[in-house]
């Protein structure tokens, strides 16, 4: 979907004549109440389910959470996938043609913030005709979205899914976070953002992010079960290689998923985005008050965590259902004993997947059940 009407940015900046990719999945009812908005993590896109025809190894990010007779049922729910801004999955972004320039706009594509990407869907469903969303849905940094929505559109969503995630990083993840862009800005190919024009690829400084990234996304015992200090090549010596190769599995492991990830993701985009995970904190406009900056809210919430997401911790999401119980909203909180760190809510596990599939059952028996035919 195209805009010619300019987005104005927090920056101060301002997007004019951009595209947003979507994907829809479900039938929009007759008043349009059953209408979801699934708002995406730092690596994910608009492909949230399914696969394509000619595709069919390119699966949905979260399709074992959304899809028929899933935990959000698209035999019941209109869902919405939204590329954000910025993004390497077909909106607009870095290597799109800077219509000032005719060329790529690289370092000179504008920062963007969590509200910014708010207010760029809110515009979509305004095209879609959608007032008021059933429910707004994210992990992690999707997470993030979904509470933004809250604040910024109280009027706009009847409640909030807010999963994994945080109402600001803490130092230790900001500190994370510049480690891998470092990495990528540092890089002789990365040209100052300007690469595209070049015909080269930072993959190097890609590759450490991701490394970087994925350490945090997974739990010290998840990564001893799977790895622990496995040698690689046990099966032909138990020997170390005395080098600086690769000994141990892990470091086989973390080494493929950084080259995967340099091979498909753009070097601008995961500035952006790690910038945008910075930036979020809607209390600081109230004096670190996180009550009063929840005080606008209408919805009813979901909140879930994970007992091993030490970069998003249970902590983080007790201080949000604490500020909205502070503020008389109705909230449900799951706290759920997983092996998995962070990555846990994109996995399969029973408990976390009925949380969530009761929890629509809900939604739906509110006031949707009986518009169905």
């Amino acid at each position: 979907m195209q805009f010619a009407e300019p987005l104005l940015l927090q920056s101060g900046a301002q997007l004019a004549d951009y595209t947003l990719m979507y994907e829809t999945y479900g039938t929009l009812n007759a008043d349009k109440s059953n209408a979801v908005l699934i708002c995406h993590a730092l690596n994910a896109s608009h492909h949230v389910a399914g696969s394509y025809a000619d595709a069919p190894k390119n699966l949905g990010w979260w399709d074992n959470m959304v899809g028929p007779g899933k935990p959000v049922d698209t035999d019941r729910f209109f869902v919405i996938g939204v590329n954000n801004l910025g993004s390497c999955f077909g909106s607009t972004g870095p290597m799109h043609t800077n219509p000032a320039t005719g060329k790529p706009y690289g370092a000179a594509f504008p920062l963007l913030t969590v509200e910014d990407w708010v207010g760029a869907q809110a515009r979509l469903a305004d095209r879609l005709g959608i007032d008021c969303f059933a429910a707004v849905m994210g992990g992690s940094l999707g997470g993030m979205q979904a509470l933004s929505w809250a604040i910024r559109f109280p009027e706009r969503l009847r409640h909030c899914i807010v999963i994994a995630s945080t109402p600001k990083l803490s130092a230790q993840n900001i500190a994370f976070n510049d480690v891998a862009r470092q990495a990528i800005l540092t890089d002789p190919d990365y040209h100052g953002g300007d690469f595209y024009e070049h015909g080269v690829v930072p993959k190097n400084g890609l590759k450490v992010a991701r490394m970087v990234g994925h350490i945090t996304y997974l739990s010290n015992d998840d990564m001893a079960e799977k790895f622990g200090r496995k040698l690689r090549n046990a099966a032909e010596t138990n020997d170390y290689k005395f080098d600086f190769g690769i000994d141990f599995e892990i470091e086989s492991y973390l080494r493929y998923q950084g080259d995967k990830f340099s091979e498909y993701f753009d070097a601008n985009t995961y500035l952006l985005i790690t910038k945008a995970l910075d930036y979020f904190d809607p209390a600081r406009e109230h004096g670190g008050d996180l009550t009063k900056a929840l005080a606008t809210t209408r919805a009813q919430f979901l909140v879930a965590s994970f007992s091993t997401d030490w970069r998003f911790s249970p902590e983080r999401s007790r201080e949000i259902v604490e500020a909205l119980i502070s503020n008389r909203r109705q909230v449900t909180y799951a706290e759920i004993d997983a092996p998995h760190g962070h990555d846990a809510f994109l996995l399969e596990d029973a408990r976390y997947m009925g949380v969530v599939r009761a929890y629509y059952d809900r939604i739906w028996e509110q006031g949707l059940a009986k518009e169905a035919p």
